[in-house]
């Protein structure tokens, strides 16, 4: 008989970096993303970041994230967003929502990748994807067109405001509607995120004026700086590489390695 060997024993580390998950609401659905975000980092950086791998618990012994579309973003955003989002996120730094394309005609917003797993900026390629994977409807004086099921979507310049605004008019244009991904006549998140409790000044966007030629950018949002802290700004001028920020990652595995 082996006699027992008494003392502590101690517990295993995790052979992986540790990262918390957060569930929240989205379009009736549970949606899992990182918690904290990642970053403060590049856009580049942070989805460098997610692809890694993670130990979150037992059930999630093994994850890896992936880059989220800006309506999931927005989701994960406005989940307690007065003690989380704000005052974590928006006001030291901004939000990395997506990728977007900035043309002549208006905004492509979320873009499909190409076999090789990089975005498709071909406009021709874009607007036939636009005919086949897109609801039409009709905002002020023209239209938008939203994607049926990956969140895909095309915002003429039109349809939207830029500079400052009042949110009754942001969350009724095109831009919030598509970044929301909502067929409804308003984007509800952006609006609660925007309100005049959180942003007595209302909201700025900026960045998202017509190119000659398409230019590839990172939507964000962030807590305006300066004398305009006290309004929500929307950008659409951000590299890739550049403006250190956070972004939301949505899990992609673990549930393969809970128990069965």
């Amino acid at each position: 008989m082996t006699e027992a060997q008494y003392g502590i024993i101690e517990a295993e580390q995790p052979s992986l970096p540790t990262k918390g998950l957060l569930r929240v609401p989205h379009r009736g659905k549970t949606l899992i993303v990182a918690h904290p975000a990642f970053g403060s980092n590049t856009y580049q950086g942070n989805l460098a970041e997610m692809r890694k791998h993670y130990f979150h618990s037992k059930e999630y012994s093994d994850i890896t994230f992936k880059p989220l579309t800006t309506s999931q973003s927005i989701s994960a955003l406005a989940w307690n967003f007065q003690n989380e989002g704000k005052p974590k996120i928006l006001d030291p730094s901004w939000l990395q929502l997506g990728r977007i394309l900035r043309t002549e005609e208006g905004v492509y917003i979320n873009l499909p990748n190409n076999v090789q797993g990089k975005p498709i900026i071909d406009l021709d390629a874009l607007k036939k994807l636009l005919d086949n994977n897109t609801h039409k409807i009709k905002v002020g004086n023209g239209h938008i067109y939203l994607g049926k099921e990956d969140d895909f979507s095309f915002a003429p310049y039109e349809t939207f405001q830029t500079g400052p605004q009042s949110v009754e008019d942001f969350k009724r244009g095109g831009l919030a509607r598509l970044l929301e991904g909502t067929p409804d006549e308003m984007a509800h998140n952006l609006s609660d995120i925007a309100s005049k409790d959180n942003y007595p000044r209302g909201i700025n966007v900026w960045g998202f004026d017509s190119v000659q030629e398409p230019i590839l950018r990172v939507v964000g949002l962030d807590s305006g700086r300066g004398a305009d802290n006290d309004r929500l700004d929307v950008v659409g001028v951000s590299w890739y590489g550049n403006y250190d920020g956070y972004a939301f990652g949505g899990l992609v595995s673990g549930e393969a390695s809970a128990p069965k």
